[in-house]
C-alpha cells in the first residue's frame, strides 16, 4: 500500500513514550468528557491529538453519507461515534472519527457496554487525516479487526478493506457496495457549493435512482 499524499506536520498532536496501559486507561477516563482530545495508543506510545475544525466538518458530512445510505437502502445501523476501540492483550487503542456496525448490527443491538475481546469490532470506521500522525493508525485498526476504513486527507478519499490481516485499497465499499470512492469524493468535495442538507437531499435522490437502475 503506497501513500503519496502530502499531509500537514502534526503540530496539533503530542507523542508520549513509555506510557503504561493503566496510565492510558486512566487518561481515557479523565478525558471522556473532552471531545477536543483524541488518544491513540500503541505498545507504550501515546499520541494526543487536538482535531482541527476542518477535521470535524468532514467527519460529520461523511457520517451523514453513511447514515443516509443505510436509511435509503433499508439497512439497520448502530453508530459508536468516536468510542475508544482498544484491547489490552494487543496493547493497542484508537478513537475513530466515526464508526458503525452495519453488517454485524444485529449482533450488538441494544448493547451499551463493549468488550472488544469478545464483541465484534465495528464494520466501518471513518478517518479524517488532515494532519499526519506519529503512529501508524491503519496498523492499529488492522490489529483490532476493523473491516473497512474510509480515509480522507483533505483532497483524496481512500477506501481500505481488510484482507488477510492488512488493508487493500479498493474502488468500492464492501460494507455499502452501492458507494464507490468517486461517488463519495464527489459529494464530499462539493460540500462548499451548497448547504449540507441540500447536498444530502441530492445524495438521497442519487441513491433512490441507483436503486431503480439496479432493479
Amino acid at each position: 500500500m503506497t501513500m503519496t499524499q502530502t499531509l500537514l506536520k502534526p503540530e496539533n498532536s503530542t507523542l508520549l513514550m513509555g506510557i503504561r496501559w493503566e496510565t492510558y486507561q486512566a487518561l481515557l477516563l479523565d478525558l471522556a468528557e473532552n471531545p477536543s482530545k483524541k488518544l491513540t495508543y500503541d505498545r507504550g506510545l501515546l499520541e494526543i491529538l487536538t482535531p482541527l475544525p476542518e477535521h470535524e466538518i468532514n467527519k460529520g458530512f461523511l457520517g451523514g453519507l453513511v447514515q443516509t445510505t443505510t436509511e435509503v437502502l433499508g439497512l439497520e445501523i448502530s453508530s459508536l461515534g468516536s468510542t475508544t476501540l482498544s484491547r489490552k492483550d494487543l496493547q493497542k487503542g484508537i478513537e475513530p472519527d466515526e464508526c458503525y456496525y452495519i453488517t454485524n448490527e444485529e449482533l450488538v443491538r441494544g448493547k451499551i457496554k463493549f468488550d472488544f475481546n469478545d464483541d465484534p469490532p465495528p464494520d466501518l470506521a471513518i478517518e479524517i487525516d488532515i494532519t499526519s500522525s506519529y503512529l501508524d493508525r491503519l496498523t492499529i485498526y488492522a490489529a483490532l479487526g476493523i473491516g473497512e476504513i474510509w480515509r480522507f486527507d483533505g483532497e483524496k478519499l481512500f477506501i481500505y478493506c481488510l484482507q488477510d490481516g492488512s488493508y487493500q485499497e479498493q474502488e468500492k465499499s464492501n460494507v455499502l457496495p452501492i458507494l464507490s470512492n468517486s461517488v463519495i469524493l464527489n459529494f464530499l468535495t462539493r460540500r462548499g457549493e451548497k448547504g449540507e442538507n441540500a447536498l444530502l437531499r441530492e445524495f438521497r435522490e442519487w441513491l433512490e435512482n441507483q436503486k431503480i437502475i439496479e432493479k
